[in-house]
């Protein structure tokens, strides 16, 4: 995906928090961030092998906070 089109995804995120994510996701080699040397430049991110592996551990953690929304909104 490209830049805008996450950020469109998390219509609620600003941009510095947006960036500051992606670099931290790229630095522990859950993304990949790949730049094209194009006018006007162009990047895409896309999820590594080890960020697929992290995902059912990440559906569990979803499942648990919307099983537990009321309590833990409380």
């Amino acid at each position: 995906m490209r830049y805008g089109e996450i950020k469109n995804a998390i219509p609620d995120i600003s941009q510095k928090m947006l960036t500051n994510a992606l670099k931290n996701l790229e630095k522990y080699h859950l993304i990949k961030r790949e730049a094209y040397a194009e006018i006007p430049p162009r990047v895409e991110y896309s999820i590594t092998e080890m960020g697929k592996s992290l995902m059912p551990a990440v559906q569990m953690m979803i499942n648990w906070a919307q099983e537990h929304f009321e309590e833990v909104t409380k």
